[in-house]
């Protein structure tokens, strides 16, 4: 099955039936010391019966062709050999041995190395270039006008430039430099000699030990379990054997053996949330608390009395989203809010947090998986509970990560612009209090309960209103006998929560009932109203535009109701404003409405799909931004170079990067490389 020589074992593989080892007169071989490796060649026994001749003319008509010269490599044009090439059986073989035993007496030998012979298949190689050989002949054709153009060729001179050390480094330990060096050792030929040849016994008798004594033999003058040691010593190979784990994964044995803070950093890596009490369980025994508690400050930050992993932990540096490719600086600021906005609510609304940080879906969802559950019709809530027992333990920690929170509160206030009501942090008494868990149909009983509640108060203030409007229409002459104020009693089947609303201007939106807020009076004032109204409409409606170019009816509406609860009581706007009163105060003041192609399977209400765009502001832009809301009349979301080529088509002109910039802050947003209308964009 093999054979030794100069210290190395040569392993055979199973042999084909037709293969004849014992067939010295057709064996060669050749070696190249350095790199250990051997070749040999055998005969094939191509009278075998189970030799298959058709196949064997074809192999070597493949890879000789019709021709037969000294460079062939079967010349019998019948494959009548087969080569073997070594390879590493075993990279460390200092524990076999080499054995022969005579006369009651076991000889060993060290063994240097291992190698197993393999078949060669570098004649297929040799196949396939004549194959591409003639291909290329054949293609190429016989036509002097070929020759011709052949003979023209453009020629590149290109000058090195002086290797550094790292190219060089990496130049010698690439593949390509190791197979050249390989190819450049020669290979040199050895001579076989028979199994009764006189110099094959002279190298036999190597294998013999020639001491005749164990008195020279002084290694083996020890206990029985000394000699087995030295004759089995344990197996490094058989540890690196074992299947590893992966490289992201540590035992709670391998964990214990790193300093403390790369243990906690790694914990609190692998599972961004967890409460102080759980943190220390899994700690040594013995861990210091306070030690902890200094560590785990520096890789988390406190939320609901727990610990979450920080982001930048989770994104180093120079990283990117694996979902989008946003670079880790906007995926921790994004973080961040999310990690904010759970300081003060247990619950966030994937939307709003999506809107607020401009990113995709995806790095949201992480965001929110990472330490929230999501639940139905509610939004995300914090996975743990409050740790209230932390809390109260703690102060002085719950007051240092609180300075934190404020000061990555006002970063997050310039780089979001955040509304500053939005921003007003929970009293501290909240936070020490259990959450409070309601249900929905709790908190709909809880709504009806308040609206029957104020409602006499509402209706009230309504009537007395609605007395004003009477007694101003008497003394200006008019009669509004025909004006009838639509009123619909509450019923305890349908009833609408007025909370949202209790703060602005007492109960009352817009002058009226929440439901009738838009509609009551089928867009019509009193005559001594209508141009005080008018007016102040006007100006509202005016002054949004210029500041943000580009509305929904939806947003414009949000922004007309936080308009209103700024007004004092009594002013003119609360005299009822519809919707038809507001889009047609939106047209008088120079604004169109864009009919952007949305999506078909769009969750948009309609007052999302309506879009108005502020047609001629009076500055240098005007015509710029009449082109980018003409390009979203046809499109509903549009690449950055489009956007930019059409304007410089249309403008006659080349805007440079900061008038283009200019222009789309106005009017759109970006979102996934795409860039949206205001208000369109849907997550």
């Amino acid at each position: 099955r093999g054979f030794l020589w100069n210290g190395f074992l040569f392993q055979y593989p199973i042999r084909p039936a037709s293969m004849t080892y014992d067939d010295v007169t057709h064996l060669s071989a050749k070696i190249k010391p350095k790199q250990q490796k051997v070749e040999l060649e055998m005969a094939i026994d191509t009278l075998n019966p189970n030799y298959c001749r058709s196949k064997g003319e074809q192999i070597a008509l493949n890879v000789d062709g019709t021709c037969t010269d000294d460079t062939s490599t079967y010349s019998s044009k019948l494959m009548d050999k087969q080569t073997f090439c070594s390879s590493q059986a075993a990279s460390n073989v200092s524990r076999y041995a080499a054995a022969v035993y005579k006369k009651g007496e076991l000889h060993l030998t060290p063994l240097h190395g291992i190698l197993q012979l393999r078949p060669s298949f570098t004649y297929l190689d040799k196949a396939d270039a004549k194959h591409r050989e003639r291909e290329a002949a054949n293609e190429g054709g016989d036509s002097s006008q070929d020759e011709a153009e052949d003979d023209v060729k453009q020629i590149t001179v290109r000058f090195s430039r002086p290797e550094t050390e790292q190219a060089r480094q990496r130049r010698v330990q690439s593949y390509e430099f190791l197979q050249k060096r390989q190819a450049e050792e020669h290979w040199v030929h050895l001579h076989y000699y028979g199994l009764k040849d006189s110099r094959s016994e002279h190298e036999r008798q190597y294998l013999f030990s020639q001491g005749h004594g164990l008195a020279e033999n002084t290694e083996l003058i020890k206990s029985p379990s000394e000699y087995l040691m030295m004759l089995m010593p344990p197996s490094i190979e058989e540890d690196n054997d074992k299947p590893m784990a992966p490289s992201n994964v540590l035992s709670m044995a391998q964990l214990r053996t790193l300093p403390l803070a790369d243990q906690i950093k790694i914990l609190m890596k692998n599972v961004k949330v967890m409460p102080f009490a759980n943190l220390m369980s899994l700690m040594g025994s013995g861990t210091d608390s306070t030690a902890v508690l200094r560590c785990i400050q520096q890789v988390a930050m406190l939320v609901q009395g727990n610990w979450v992993v920080k982001s930048d932990v989770l994104y180093p540096k120079d990283t990117s989203s694996p979902h989008s490719g946003v670079p880790a600086e906007v995926l921790c600021r994004g973080r961040d809010f999310v990690m904010w906005k759970f300081t003060q609510d247990r619950w966030v609304v994937r939307k709003e947090v999506a809107a607020v940080t401009k990113l995709c879906p995806e790095d949201v969802k992480d965001f929110l998986e990472h330490m929230s559950v999501a639940r139905i019709n509610k939004g995300w809530e914090f996975m743990l509970p409050y740790d209230e027992d932390f809390v109260k333990k703690h102060p002085d920690i719950v007051q240092r990560q609180h300075m934190l929170w404020m000061g990555i509160q006002a970063k997050l206030e310039k780089v979001y612009n955040l509304l500053k009501e939005h921003l007003t942090p929970k009293k501290p008494e909240a936070q020490s209090a259990h959450p409070l868990l309601v249900s929905g149909e709790k908190r709909v009983n809880m709504a009806k309960a308040k609206v029957k509640q104020n409602y006499g108060q509402l209706e009230k203030d309504f009537q007395k209103q609605k007395a004003e409007m009477k007694s101003n229409d008497t003394s200006a002459k008019m009669d509004v006998s025909n004006i009838r104020i639509k009123e619909e009693p509450v019923s305890d089947e349908e009833l609408m929560d007025t909370s949202a609303y209790e703060g602005m201007n007492n109960g009352i939106l817009n002058g009226l009932h929440a439901e009738d807020s838009m509609d009551s009076l089928n867009g019509h004032l009193p005559g001594g109203c209508v141009d005080g109204v008018a007016q102040e409409l006007k100006a509202f409606v005016s002054t949004t535009f210029k500041k943000q170019f580009v509305l929904t009816l939806s947003e414009l509406k949000r922004l007309f109701n936080l308009h209103l609860a700024s007004l004092p009581p009594g002013h003119t706007l609360f005299s009822g404003i519809s919707d038809k009163m507001l889009q047609d105060m939106v047209l008088d003041t120079g604004c169109k409405q864009i009919l952007v192609p949305f999506p078909p399977q769009t969750a948009a209400s309609p007052d999302e799909l309506k879009v108005y765009a502020l047609w001629e502001a009076g500055d240098t832009y005007d015509q710029h931004r009449q082109v980018l809301l003409e390009i979203f009349s046809k499109n509903y979301r549009v690449r950055r170079n489009v956007i930019q080529n059409q304007l410089s088509q249309e403008c006659g002109e080349d805007l440079n990067k900061q008038e283009v910039d200019r222009v789309l802050k106005d009017c759109c947003v970006s979102y996934g490389g795409m860039w949206y209308l205001k208000g369109t964009v849907q997550s």
